[in-house]
């Protein structure tokens, strides 16, 4: 089974969201989604500073096997993107959790309902096995 880390929202679409102490979020690709994929070898992201409407597809990722949409739970602003993945896409495969996060976003006043709606680590785990 893939790894789900406690302290993490998921999605549907198997992205995780970590809320930051500074009241952003970033966001990555499951454990279980870089497996599903392969050998990811380019990430297109979106630009810093860049508006974001909820459940916008921000980019794709391209693995040996196919290419996949990036989506964003929730809207607000790009504040940060990993410019790592440019150079080291494989980082998503080898630390989805950690070096291998995509973005941080400044999200807007309807995120934290959005949030609420996400799977908790315990959903996402059973979610994995349908």
């Amino acid at each position: 089974m893939s790894e789900v880390k406690a302290g993490l929202y998921y999605t549907e679409d198997h992205e995780w969201i970590e809320k930051l102490e500074n009241g952003n979020l970033r966001l990555g690709i499951t454990d279980f989604a870089q497996h599903q994929l392969g050998d990811i070898v380019f990430v297109e992201l979106p630009e810093e500073g860049a508006a974001v409407e909820a459940e916008a597809s921000i980019g794709s990722i391209e693995s040996v096997k196919t290419v996949s949409d990036l989506f964003c739970p929730v809207g607000g602003k790009i504040v940060a993107v990993n410019g790592a993945l440019e150079g080291e896409p494989e980082l998503v495969n080898s630390a989805p959790y950690g070096g291998g996060w995509m973005i941080e976003i400044q999200p807007d006043d309807a995120a934290e309902g959005l949030l609420a709606g996400l799977l908790t680590p315990e959903k996402y785990e059973r979610h994995q096995e349908d």
